[in-house]
């Protein structure tokens, strides 16, 4: 089993992810394949809940034009969930696509900043924060506005890709 890690280097400091590929094939490729395409450079975590999430992801165009749309890999506006029964929201730092209901997985993305067992089953695990705890601790203190947004932005600056298993299994099979 090779684990797949990508760090997120941002503006709070770096956080550190296992992504689960072979039980969240889909949203694992999705989200490597964006990292990888350089797609979240730039992007905020523009959604903060203390004691719930900090969300990301979102399409950087759309602090100019709230038209713009999240892209994921598929090419399609949408994915579907990969629900898988060993995977809960039972601790802080599991990390999940954001979605709008059943079957809407995009860019986006959050990290838990507690379990939140109410989500179980309604979103796609596809990872676990392994290092980083001081910056999910920081991010967590910031000030936000009523709409839940940081007062201080949070960017994703870079993302280092330390493994990727899919795209060295595409390869090989070639």
């Amino acid at each position: 089993l090779t684990i797949m890690s990508v760090t997120l280097h941002t503006t709070a400091g770096d956080i550190k992810i296992e992504l689960f590929c072979e039980l969240t094939p889909k949203a694992a490729r999705n989200f490597l394949g964006l990292a990888a395409s350089g797609y979240y450079k730039g992007t905020s975590f523009h959604r903060l809940v203390r004691d719930f999430i900090v969300q990301g992801g979102a399409n950087k165009a759309k602090s100019d034009n709230k038209k713009a749309k999240d892209e994921n890999i598929y090419g399609g506006a949408y994915f579907e969930d990969e629900i898988v029964d060993s995977l809960k929201f039972n601790a802080r730092g599991v990390v999940a696509m954001a979605n709008k209901g059943p079957n809407t997985n995009c860019s986006q993305f959050f990290i838990t900043l507690k379990a939140q067992p109410q989500l179980n089953n309604t979103c796609t695990i596809f990872g676990r924060v392994i290092h980083g705890w001081n910056t999910l601790d920081a991010m967590e203190q910031l000030e936000v506005d009523h709409k839940n947004r940081p007062l201080e932005a949070i960017k994703i600056v870079s993302l280092t890709i330390h493994a990727n298993p899919i795209a060295d299994k595409e390869h090989n099979d070639q």
